[in-house]
C-alpha cells in the first residue's frame, strides 16, 4: 500500500489516530468507540488482553453489529496472521466485516534471504480470502529483538508483507527512539508506517513522520488500562491537525 492510499482512506493529510480499546466487556467498548465518534475520530482497533481469542470473538461481533459502519480493527494477542486470516475470514462469512488485523510479530527475520514465516502468513491471508489491511509488527516491543543497524533492513523485508509496517518502543507506553523511526523513514519513503507504543499529546509532534498514531496510554485516563480521557484524546487530535500536509514532506524527522 501507498502512503498517499492510506492518507485518502482515512481523509486526512496527517498521522492517523487509531486508538486501541483494552477490551473487557462489550459494554466498556462501546462507552469508548462512543467517545470516538464523538471526537469524530474515524477507527480504532480491539485487542483481548483480559482472556482468550474464543471469549473476544462474540464481543467482536455484538460490537459490529452495534457500529456497522464504524472502522475496526482487531489484535488478536499473541497471534500471527497465520491463524488470525482464516478467523477474520470466518468471521466475514458470517456477516462479521474486520477492517484491519494488527499481529505485533509478522515474522520478519532480517538474518534470512528467504522469508519462509511471513510468506507462509500471505499465503494465508490470500487463499483465505480476507482483504482488511494487515499492520505487521516489525522490531516490536516483547518480540525477538532486532539490532538497532538492522531497522532499515528489516522495514524493507517487511514491505513487501503488509499494508502497514508497525513498530513500537521497547514497552507499552514506552516512547520509540527518534533515530529508530527515522531509520524506518528513510527505509520506507512511500509506504505507511504506524506507530504503537508511548505517543502522547505532548510528544506526537517528534514523530511526525509516522503515518499511524496506535495509542492507548497516552489518551487513556490516568492509572486505567481501559478508558479513554477526552480531555487528552482532543489534545492529540489537535496536535496531529498541525501536522496535517507533512506525508510528502522528506525532512520531516526531528524539526
Amino acid at each position: 500500500m501507498k502512503r498517499a492510499v492510506f492518507h485518502e482512506l482515512f481523509e486526512s493529510s496527517g498521522p492517523i489516530i487509531l486508538p486501541v480499546i483494552h477490551v473487557i466487556s462489550k459494554a466498556q467498548a462501546a462507552i469508548n468507540i462512543n467517545t470516538l465518534i464523538d471526537a469524530n475520530i474515524k477507527g480504532c482497533f480491539l485487542i483481548n488482553h483480559d482472556f482468550d481469542v474464543i471469549t473476544f470473538l462474540p464481543i467482536i461481533q455484538s460490537i459490529r453489529r452495534s457500529y456497522p459502519d464504524f472502522w475496526i480493527g482487531v489484535n488478536f494477542l499473541g497471534v500471527t496472521g497465520l491463524e488470525a486470516f482464516p478467523i477474520l475470514a470466518s468471521l466475514k462469512d458470517e456477516g462479521c466485516r474486520i477492517d484491519a488485523y494488527w499481529g505485533d510479530d509478522a515474522r520478519i527475520d532480517e538474518h534470512e534471504l528467504r522469508q519462509a514465516e511471513a510468506e507462509a502468513i500471505a499465503k494465508t491471508r490470500k487463499e483465505c480470502g480476507w482483504t482488511g489491511l494487515y499492520f505487521g509488527g516489525v522490531a516490536f516491543k516483547k518480540q525477538r529483538p532486532v539490532n538497532p543497524k538492522n531497522y532499515g533492513k528489516s522495514a524493507m523485508l517487511a514491505a513487501d508483507y503488509m499494508d502497514v509496517v508497525t513498530t513500537s518502543g521497547l514497552a507499552t507506553g514506552n516512547a520509540a527512539e527518534i533515530s529508530k523511526i527515522a531509520t524506518f523513514r528513510s527505509a520506507l519513503p512511500d509506504t505507511p508506517i504506524a506507530l504503537a507504543s508511548g505517543i502522547t499529546p505532548e510528544n506526537a509532534i517528534d514523530y511526525k513522520a509516522m503515518d499511524c498514531f496506535m495509542v492507548a496510554t497516552g489518551i487513556n485516563f490516568d492509572d486505567d488500562f481501559y478508558n479513554i480521557d477526552v480531555k487528552k484524546l482532543n489534545l492529540l487530535i489537535s496536535q496531529c491537525q498541525k501536522m496535517k500536509g507533512t506525508i510528502d514532506d522528506e525532512n520531516q524527522i526531528g524539526q
